[in-house]
C-alpha cells in the first residue's frame, strides 16, 4: 500500500464518473509526492471538501451535478483563494477553456489526453505556471495570435515564436522547447522575451490572461 510522503501535495477530486474517479485515485495515489484526500462526484460537495480536507488541489470535472465545474470553481477559488483548480473536461472547444480560466483555473487537461498530462497540469501550477495540454494549448495560442478575431497579435508574432508560445503554453521548459525546436536554448530564452515584450505581458499566465480578456472584449 502506497504510504504518501510528509511533503505530498493533497488532492481533492471531483468528478461525475465514479469509474473515472477510482481510476485516477488509484494513479495521483501511486505517486511519491501526491495524496488523494478526498474524491466527490457532486458540484455542491466541492468547497466544503476542499476545506475539511486542507486541499492543495482540487483536480474538478465541467460537467458535474448539482453545480457546474465552472460555478464550483468560481466557488472555490473565492473562499480559498490558495487552493490551485485543474480543469478535467471532455470538451477541448475554446469557450470551455476561457470559462474555466476566467472561474480561476490554471490548468485545463481533457480526458482524452490520458493520466500522464494530469500529472504534468498539477506539478506545474503548485509550480505557480499556467498548463494547457496539447489539445486546448493550440485553441488558446490559437485565438492569441488571432485566428479567432483581428487581435493586435495577428500581425506581430512570427511562425516560430507561435510554436514557441504554444510549447509554453504546454508547460514546456526552454530546454526541453530547444531539443523539440531543435535551436539553442538561448534563442529559446530570446523568443520567449520576444513574444512576451510583443504581447506587453511578462508571464505564461499573464498571456493566457491576456487571451481570456481579448476573447471576452470580442464576445462583448
Amino acid at each position: 500500500m502506497h504510504h504518501p510522503a510528509a511533503a505530498a501535495v493533497r488532492i481533492l477530486l471531483a468528478d461525475r464518473q465514479p469509474m473515472f474517479r477510482e481510476a485516477l485515485a488509484h494513479l495521483l495515489q501511486s505517486q511519491p509526492d501526491m495524496d488523494v484526500v478526498g474524491h466527490t462526484g457532486d458540484g455542491v460537495q466541492v468547497l466544503e471538501l476542499a476545506r475539511q480536507k486542507e486541499a492543495q488541489v482540487v483536480c474538478i470535472d465541467l460537467d458535474l451535478p448539482g453545480l457546474d465545474g465552472v460555478e464550483a470553481t468560481r466557488m472555490l477559488r473565492a473562499a480559498l483563494p490558495h487552493v490551485m483548480v485543474v480543469a478535467l473536461s471532455a470538451h477541448s472547444g475554446q469557450q470551455p477553456v476561457l470559462d474555466m480560466f476566467h472561474a480561476g483555473a490554471t490548468g485545463y487537461v481533457t480526458k482524452a489526453e490520458g493520466s500522464d498530462e494530469l500529472l504534468r497540469a498539477i506539478r506545474n501550477v503548485l509550480s505557480g505556471r499556467t498548463y494547457l495540454c496539447p489539445d486546448v494549448a493550440g485553441v488558446v495560442t490559437g485565438a492569441l495570435v488571432g485566428q479567432h478575431g483581428a487581435g493586435r497579435s495577428n500581425a506581430v508574432l512570427g511562425p516560430r515564436e507561435r510554436q514557441v508560445l504554444k510549447l509554453v503554453a504546454e508547460g514546456c521548459t526552454s530546454g526541453q522547447i530547444a531539443v523539440m525546436l531543435n535551436i539553442a536554448p538561448s534563442t529559446v530564452e530570446v523568443h520567449r522575451r520576444n513574444i512576451m515584450r510583443k504581447l506587453g505581458r511578462h508571464s505564461v499566465a499573464a498571456l493566457t490572461r491576456y487571451v481570456i480578456n481579448n476573447e471576452r472584449g470580442q464576445r462583448g
